[in-house]
C-alpha cells in the first residue's frame, strides 16, 4: 500500500479529519515533520489547547501567527535538508476578529463591532464553531502562498458533517431570517424601539447593566456592511474543501466504533466532492505468531530457555491474549480497507512509549513514509 508522501504528491493541503483520541494531533505533526524532512516548506495547524503538538516541536507555546521549529533542533533529530516546519495553534476568537476587521468598510465601522457588547457575547459563540474558523485560517494561509504544503489538524467531531458543512452554515447564518429582521430598517429592533418599549427597555438596562437595544442597533447596522464579504469568503472556503489540490486523511484507531466512524466519514467525503487520501489507523497490535505455530509450544520453549513453568505460564496468558487483540485489529483493518474500496490504509503500530517529542514523531514517521511490506517488517 501506499506511503504518506505518495498520497501527498501534487497536494498543497492535508486536512487529518477524525473523533478524538485517536491521535489526530499527533499524525498530523508526524506528516508536516516528515515532509519538511524531505525539501518541503510545511505548517501544520492545531486547534489542540493542551500544548502537545507545541511540546512534540520543541517550542514552549504555538499562537494565532505560524512559529517556525528551530532548524538545529530538527537537525538535532536527523531531519536534514533544506525543508522548513512550521507550526501555529488556531486562536478562533482572534481568527473571527480578524475576519471582521478584513470586511469592515472602515476603520471606524471595525472599531464599532470589535468593541461592541453584543458582538463581544456572540462572537465568542459563534466562533465556537472552530470547524470554520479553522478553515479561514487554512484558507488564509492557502492564499498567501508561502508554504509548499499545510497540514490542518482539525477539531475532533462527533458528526462528520459539522466540518464539511462548516462554510455553508455560516453563510446560512447570515443569510437567515431571525439576522435579517434585525438587519432591515423595519425588522425587529425598529419595533422594539416603537411606542411603549420605554419601560421595557428601562428595565432591561437595569439587568444587564447598559443600553441593550443601543448596543443591538449599533451592532447589526455596522455588521450590516460586511455581509457580501462574509459569503463571499465562505464560499472561496468551500472551494478549497473541494480543490483536487486539498486532500483529507482520516486518523483513526482500530477498534470498531472508529473504524464505523472512519467509513462513514470517508462516505460523506465522497458525497460532498471532496478528494479522498486515504486512513492512517493508529494503536495497531500486529500479530506475532503466524497461524501455523503453536502458542503451548511456545510456552515449551520458554518455560526450557528461563527453567520457571510459573512465569512462562504467564508470558503465555499475555502472548495469547496479545494475539486475539491483534486479530481483532486485523479483521476491523480488513473491514476498513474494503469499505473505501482499494484506497490505501497506512497502519502505524502501538508503540512502546508515549510521543511527546521530534524523535516520538521521526519513529511514526518509519511507518508513514514506508510502504506496506517494510511496515510489517518494522513491527514485527
Amino acid at each position: 500500500m501506499s506511503s504518506i508522501e505518495e498520497l501527498l504528491a501534487g497536494r498543497d493541503v492535508c486536512i487529518c479529519a477524525g473523533s478524538g483520541g485517536v491521535g489526530k494531533t499527533t499524525t498530523s505533526a508526524a506528516i508536516a515533520l516528515g515532509m519538511a524532512a524531505r525539501g518541503k516548506k510545511v505548517c501544520v495547524l492545531t486547534i489542540d489547547p493542551a500544548k502537545r503538538l507545541a511540546d512534540s516541536l520543541g517550542l514552549e507555546e504555538l499562537g494565532n501567527e505560524a512559529t517556525r521549529v528551530d532548524p538545529a533542533l530538527l537537525e538535532a533529530n536527523g531531519v536534514t535538508g533544506e525543508g522548513e516546519l512550521w507550526a501555529m495553534m488556531l486562536d478562533a476568537k482572534q481568527t473571527f476578529d480578524s475576519l471582521i476587521a478584513r470586511h469592515a468598510e472602515d476603520e471606524a465601522a471595525r472599531e464599532r463591532v470589535l468593541d461592541n457588547r453584543i458582538y463581544q457575547q456572540i462572537s465568542s459563540a459563534l466562533a465556537g464553531s472552530q470547524e470554520y474558523m479553522a478553515m479561514e485560517k487554512l484558507f488564509e494561509l492557502h492564499s498567501e502562498g508561502r508554504f509548499d504544503l499545510l497540514v490542518l489538524d482539525t477539531p475532533p467531531s462527533r458528526n462528520a458533517l459539522d466540518f464539511l458543512d462548516a462554510p455553508e452554515r455560516l453563510t446560512q447564518f447570515i443569510e437567515g431570517r431571525s439576522l435579517q429582521l434585525f438587519l432591515k430598517p423595519t425588522g425587529l429592533a425598529a419595533k422594539v424601539a416603537g411606542r411603549g418599549a420605554g419601560v421595557v427597555l428601562s428595565i432591561l438596562r437595569r439587568i444587564v447593566g447598559f443600553d441593550l437595544l443601543t448596543d443591538l442597533s449599533e451592532f447589526f447596522t455596522a455588521f450590516s456592511g460586511m455581509i457580501d464579504g462574509f459569503q463571499e469568503r465562505a464560499r472561496r472556503v468551500n472551494t478549497l474543501l473541494r480543490n483536487p489540490d486539498t486532500t483529507f486523511v482520516i486518523v483513526c484507531g482500530p477498534q470498531a466504533e472508529p473504524i464505523d466512524e472512519a467509513v462513514f466519514f470517508h462516505d460523506k467525503l465522497v458525497e460532498s466532492g471532496m478528494g479522498f487520501g486515504g486512513a492512517v489507523v493508529n494503536r495497531v497490535r500486529y500479530r506475532l505468531l503466524a497461524d501455523d505455530v503453536d502458542e503451548a509450544g511456545v510456552v515449551r520453549d520458554v518455560d526450557s530457555a528461563i527453567g520457571n513453568p510459573d512465569l512462562a505460564e504467564r508470558i503465555g496468558k499475555t502472548l495469547s491474549e496479545y494475539q486475539h487483540l491483534a486479530e481483532r485489529d486485523e479483521q476491523n483493518i480488513s473491514k476498513l480497507s474494503t469499505k473505501l474500496g482499494g484506497d490505501p490504509v497506512i497502519r502505524i503500530p502501538y508503540l512502546d512509549t508515549d510521543v511527546h517529542d521530534l524523535a516520538g514523531l521521526s519513529e511514526i514517521n518509519r511507518f508513514l513514509f514506508a510502504d506496506e511490506a517494510t511496515r510489517i517488517e518494522l513491527a514485527t
